[in-house]
């Protein structure tokens, strides 16, 4: 994967295929303690104690038209590349937690990539699923949550092309204004 922002694409389909229904991504851009957090939380069906064992090995794989399941181990292997790293925990029945850590300032550092459009692809091509959107820099949070912006909407779908467009529009505007605030100008 050519950035980060398409790793959490890959791992959220994992939560969207386990029939998670509300899924939290947090990014923690901290600078000051030179990290990058990903934290991604569903409430799926979870992974069986002895998948999860062996989830990191590109040999393993739930699917039935491959051999091979590349996108937590490439995540793990780019993490570990920085001098991070990527822990899984999971419940049957309550869901998974997978947690990536990169050291930012490493030549090996992904970027993050088209985190704005991941997001609304998400939300508006899983309208039955809620979202939790979390991105932190340096202290400073920007939440974006479907369950409020679907109680705002009534019954107008989060999928409708000129909802999604503004919600692109709004959850890019208050990046650039958490971005401005880290900067400090």
């Amino acid at each position: 994967m050519k950035d980060i922002s398409l790793h959490i694409l890959d791992i959220v389909q994992n939560s969207i295929v386990a029939d998670a229904k509300l899924i939290e991504i947090t990014i923690d851009e901290d600078y000051l303690n030179d990290k990058l957090t990903i934290s991604i939380n569903d409430n799926g069906k979870g992974i069986a104690p002895e998948l999860l064992a062996k989830i990191t090995d590109p040999y393993t794989t739930t699917r039935t038209t491959r051999k091979v399941g590349l996108g937590i181990p490439l995540f793990k292997q780019n993490a570990e590349r920085t001098g991070g790293y990527l822990n899984i925990k999971s419940e049957l029945g309550k869901g998974t937690s997978l947690v990536a850590v990169f050291i930012h300032s490493n030549i090996d550092c992904l970027t993050l990539g088209d985190i704005t459009g991941v997001i609304i692809l998400l939300v508006s091509g899983n309208p039955e699923i809620d979202f939790i959107y979390n991105h932190k820099k340096n202290g400073n949070l920007y939440s974006f949550n479907t369950i409020e912006v679907k109680e705002i909407l009534g019954n107008v779908s989060v999928s409708n092309p000129t909802i999604s467009k503004y919600l692109k529009e709004m959850i890019q505007s208050n990046l650039d204004e958490l971005q401005i605030g880290t900067l400090g100008y």
